[in-house]
């Protein structure tokens, strides 16, 4: 006879606050606790943003809406003064509000851009390096010729995601010319599956979720001698790929005027699945403005996968249904039931927190914002948006703030809202976004949503 498994000893607060389903903010106790040994370090940072600087040209020549940037991945850091007055109809916030325009990436459309890109050129390269196709200081150019693209097509690349890992890992793959394959749950976006068929992926449907698809991928592709899997769970590459925006965002600050040190504090506010994406952005900003930048990490309340892995500790796996959650939520892009293990060790020393966001806000954050400033979202990518009231005008934010000494400099401090996916949606799913989100406001005041 089966034994029913235990639920992790959280705090029994915590536990019923996780319960409730209602927004929270949750500090990290574990915040300024030494890395665990990971074998990520800024070396491989920096490997990767080489790797992406010399095959520049080589995505610029596979992918026009890259022409533009000379095949450099960023996206617009976008001064948002009309959104700040909006939210600070809740609370007044101090300081100078941005949105970092990832979900504005050309070619892939999300934040996932970076990272899925990386992987699969790391791939290409090792391939086309071991083959003899290229020198280690040659060009990349040749990796889009008629000779890579038959070398290529003998491997299979395949991903488990909910669509935008998916979008970013599937479009690079086939530009290549590899078999490209991407696992999702059935319930997954339609018009994202349609998008990957379009470009020549091959999309395998799974019941169940987000681990779920993963799981039958990773299987599947391993099974196969030409096979190679991209995984989200324990990517080093796909991590430090993500790290690279950090230097980014570093650049378009001093550009924008914004210091950060001491006195200029920079809170940033990431919306979290797995964790991988936000981890290495985390990671990345660490390292360059360490205790000056304080990251959160947004979760929906059913889906808080990250928050119950740090609260629990990361000895052992813990999943969302381990606390009795079951990870639906509108935010697709957000359901995730288990945090990244390689991820949570690292966020366990550096993550200021998370907040959570029910299905409501994200509505009526990406409604805000699209009246504001006319920035369209997908509601996953929106759930970073109530970040700075939480900071400001919630106890737990309070908290952090007095623990820290920043109350009396967060009239200089400079808030980034990272956006993660929507430019690529069909106009009439962004349509019923916004409806959604007007139906709401006009339902009930908006300090219900928010703190």
């Amino acid at each position: 006879m089966s034994k029913t498994p235990s639920r992790p000893a959280l705090p029994t607060r915590l536990l019923g606050q996780l319960q409730s389903r209602q927004p929270f903010l949750w500090l990290n106790p574990g915040l300024g606790d030494a890395l665990p040994e990971t074998g990520i370090g800024l070396a491989e940072v920096d490997a990767a943003q080489a790797r992406l600087a010399r095959c520049a040209g080589l995505l610029g020549s596979l992918f026009p809406e890259l022409a533009v940037s000379r095949g450099a991945i960023e996206s617009a850091l976008l001064r948002t003064a009309n959104l700040q007055r909006a939210m600070s109809s809740v609370a007044a916030c101090d300081g100078v509000w941005f949105v970092k325009a990832d979900h504005a990436l050309p070619v892939a459309g999300s934040i996932k851009a970076r990272g899925g890109f990386h992987e699969v050129l790391a791939l290409a390269e090792s391939i086309a390096l071991r083959e003899g196709l290229i020198g280690a200081d040659d060009d990349r150019l040749p990796l889009a010729s008629a000779e890579a693209r038959a070398l290529f097509a003998r491997y299979k690349v395949a991903v488990g995601s909910t669509g935008n890992l998916g979008m970013s890992i599937g479009l690079m793959a086939a530009a290549l010319g590899f078999r490209a394959e991407v696992h999702m749950s059935s319930d997954a976006r339609e018009w994202k599956k349609t998008r990957l068929r379009r470009h020549g992926v091959t999309v395998v449907e799974h019941d169940g979720d987000y681990a779920a698809a993963v799981a039958a991928g990773r299987e599947q592709a391993l099974a196969d001698p030409h096979g190679y899997f991209v995984d989200d769970e324990h990517s080093p590459l796909l991590f430090a790929g993500y790290a690279v925006a950090a230097r980014g965002l570093a650049a378009q600050l001093a550009a924008a005027g914004r210091i950060v040190d001491a006195d200029h504090p920079l809170f940033v506010y990431l919306p979290c699945g797995v964790g991988g994406a936000p981890g290495g952005i985390t990671f990345g900003l660490k390292a360059l403005f360490g205790d000056h930048v304080h990251c959160f990490f947004a979760e929906p309340v059913a889906s808080p996968c990250m928050l119950v892995q740090l609260a629990a500790g990361c000895e052992q796996p813990v999943s969302v249904y381990d606390v009795g959650l079951d990870n639906r939520t509108e935010a697709d892009g957000l359901a995730v039931g288990q945090a990244s293990p390689l991820v949570s060790p690292l966020m366990a020393a550096q993550l200021s927190g998370v907040f959570t966001v029910s299905d409501q806000q994200l509505y009526i954050s990406l409604f805000r914002l699209a009246q504001s400033e006319g920035i369209a979202l997908e509601p996953s990518a929106a759930a970073g948006v109530p970040g700075p009231n939480w900071l400001t005008a919630s106890a737990a934010g309070h908290d952090y703030l007095g623990r820290h000494g920043l109350e009396r400099v967060l009239h200089n401090a400079t808030h980034v809202i990272w956006t993660t996916g929507g430019s690529l949606v069909p106009r009439q799913e962004l349509q019923r976004f916004q409806a959604e989100g007007l139906r709401l406001c006009a339902k009930r005041p908006q300090s219900e949503y928010f703190p």
